[in-house]
């Protein structure tokens, strides 16, 4: 269960999330937990959560690991202020900053070479799902972005599905949706790893996830976590979710 502030709170606002948020999953056993604040609330975070299992992660990395790349951070130095994990391929990151599935590439490579945790999304638009195309979408993000990674690699990441007309627009999938494009990405990861990998890869939902949608999502067999944005800035909703 992750989840996704955006460019949103302030160090102070971060350090009381954490005073409220770890004692509402003290007893999440059945899930890890990981928070992705802003780079520059990375400490405050990782400070407050320290006594806790819960991990925090970036939501951005770059592929190289130092040089002349004005505002890029890379994943030497996300390791080094305590994070674990990183978000890769952000659909917001592919629309508003072009991102492409080679430098999702790049980044997952990148990434698990200094020891992060990628969650890598992928997902299609409005626009794109109501031409049918929602598995050609996912399916070339599959191969361009995870598709190059060694079997030793693969077994590392987290994908996340995001229908990205569903991201902050209140719009759901349904389960039944949601879980048709998880097994789809399934099959894909079957067909280029093995059953093994496909069986042992956690697949995260995340598309306008909140308390009184999630119990319905996981229910699915496909899902196997959510991404979570707006929900997870509040410490009871986001507990709520960890907790469905």
């Amino acid at each position: 269960m992750a989840g996704n502030w955006k460019m949103y709170k302030s160090a102070a606002e971060t350090s009381s999330f954490f005073e409220k948020f770890p004692p509402l999953v003290a007893s999440a056993t059945h899930a890890e937990v990981v928070i992705c604040p802003t780079f520059v609330n990375i400490p405050a975070a990782v400070a407050a959560a320290r006594t806790t299992a819960i991990g925090i992660g970036a939501q951005d990395v770059f592929w190289l690991k130092e040089g002349a790349y004005t505002g890029e951070v890379s994943a030497p130095m996300l390791v080094n202020v305590g994070c674990r994990w990183v978000i890769i391929g952000h659909s917001e990151r592919r629309q508003y900053f072009h991102e492409t599935d080679q430098t999702v590439f790049k980044k997952t490579v990148a990434a698990l070479d200094a020891g992060l945790n990628p969650i890598v999304c992928v997902g299609e638009r409005l626009e794109e799902r109501e031409a049918n195309a929602t598995e050609a979408v996912c399916g070339a993000q599959f191969a361009g972005g995870l598709g190059g990674l060694t079997p030793e690699q693969f077994a590392r990441i987290v994908i996340s599905y995001e229908p990205v007309w569903a991201i902050g627009t209140g719009k759901t999938a349904t389960p039944e949706m949601a879980a048709a494009a998880h097994k789809f990405i399934r099959g894909e990861i079957r067909n280029k790893f093995g059953a093994d990998a496909a069986s042992a890869c956690r697949i995260l939902y995340g598309g306008s996830v909140k308390p009184d949608n999630v119990k319905g999502l996981m229910a699915q067999p496909e899902i196997d976590g959510a991404l979570v944005g707006g929900a997870s800035l509040d410490p009871v909703s986001f507990a709520s979710i960890v907790n469905f």
